[in-house]
């Protein structure tokens, strides 16, 4: 049985650092992921995966498989989708942050991706995680859409248990009875989490609000709130995304929230986000 800590939160889950992927320290460094919610085409993504790694990105997002709450929709390219993320990787050296839904995913996935993530509709699958316990890859842990802190924390706890020690947070909102905005932004996890966990903690600003017009100024928020980092969803041509098209914010857009992310983290003195190692 596992000690616990004083907040009732396995030692294992109390007891993290920092992730390292590649040249970028998440938990030392204010690492930012951008990219198209989901790849559309080689084209797409190949153009968005430039323009965020010109205006400052240090990681590509993109999803291959899309987990979308009609079967009518969008569902991604699956496999073509990974091999375009592996070619935009290969063409920017950026690098990918993918989503996995399911196990029986998980080896082409692994093949692609050099962070794993986990959706908030899959936050307590917990086969799914359990398998990513076993892997030697790092995993981005999204928060449910009701989850409480304490489930998120147990569902860190399932990837840690099977030996991956490196389990970033992700704090996307979650759902209220607020309508403004498509989810409600819940900054107090961010601090409370790092405190209870020492995980990295990231912040989406895009499924967070829905909305483009506040990605930016929420991301401002969510570094003033000691986020490690943030995941940003960003579309050469947003009006006519397939997924999501409301959040997905231009080219232009992502490189103002750079330029006043980077101005807000070096004033408070809360992660590199300008020297080369972050670059």
């Amino acid at each position: 049985m596992q000690l616990r800590n004083r907040v009732g939160m396995p030692n294992s889950v109390a007891e993290q650092g920092t992730v390292t992927v590649g040249r970028h320290v998440f938990g030392t460094d204010f690492v930012i992921i951008a990219g198209p919610c989901a790849v559309e085409s080689e084209e797409q993504l190949l153009e968005s995966a430039h323009a965020v790694k010109h205006a400052g990105a240090q990681m590509l997002r993109g999803g291959a498989f899309k987990p979308r709450t009609t079967p009518h929709s969008f569902q991604g390219l699956g496999e073509r989708g990974l091999d375009i993320l592996k070619l935009a990787r290969a063409e920017t050296g950026l690098p990918i942050v993918t989503e996995v839904m399911d196990a029986r995913q998980l080896e082409s996935v692994l093949d692609c991706a050099d962070i794993l993530q986990v959706g908030s509709r899959n936050m307590q699958n917990f086969t799914l995680l359990k398998e990513l316990g076993r892997v030697d890859r790092p995993v981005l842990l999204k928060r449910g859409m009701s989850a409480t802190l304490d489930e998120w924390l147990g569902a860190a706890e399932y990837i840690l248990a099977g030996g991956n020690r490196r389990v970033i947070l992700c704090e996307r909102g979650i759902r209220t009875f607020g309508t403004s905005t498509r989810n409600t932004l819940d900054l107090g996890i961010v601090p409370l989490a790092k405190e209870r966990s020492s995980l990295p903690v990231i912040v989406d600003p895009s499924h967070a609000t829905g909305r483009t017009d506040l990605v930016i100024p929420m991301s401002l928020a969510a570094v003033a709130a000691g986020a490690d980092g943030l995941l940003v969803e960003v579309h050469p041509d947003p009006p006519h995304a397939l997924c999501d098209r409301d959040q997905q914010i231009t080219p232009q857009a992502f490189g103002e929230l750079v330029r006043r992310v980077r101005d807000l983290v070096a004033f408070l003195g809360n992660g590199d986000a300008t020297s080369e190692h972050a670059r």
